[in-house]
C-alpha cells in the first residue's frame, strides 16, 4: 500500500489523536492514504471509529508493534 502522509502522534493523549487525524484528513485529496502512528490505547479504538463516522475508510487492519500501532485511513 502507498502512504501519502504520516502523522506521528506518539506521546499525544486522547482526544488529540482524533482531533489531529481528522484535521489532517480534511486537507487531503480523494484517494490519498494517511498513516497514523500512536501509542495512546484509546486512540486504537477512537481514531478508526471517528474516521469512519466522518466518511473515511480504513485502508487495512491496524499494525501493532509493542505499545505503538499504525492506522491506515483513505480519504
Amino acid at each position: 500500500m502507498s502512504v501519502d502522509f504520516t502523522l506521528d502522534l506518539r506521546g499525544e493523549s486522547c482526544p488529540y489523536p482524533v482531533i489531529y487525524t481528522l484535521e489532517a484528513l480534511q486537507g487531503m485529496k480523494k484517494g490519498q492514504t494517511l498513516q497514523v502512528i500512536s501509542d495512546c490505547p484509546s486512540a486504537f479504538r477512537n481514531v478508526p471509529e471517528e474516521a469512519v463516522k466522518h466518511g473515511y475508510t480504513m485502508a487495512q487492519e491496524p499494525e501493532k508493534q509493542g505499545q505503538e500501532f499504525s492506522l491506515f485511513i483513505t480519504v
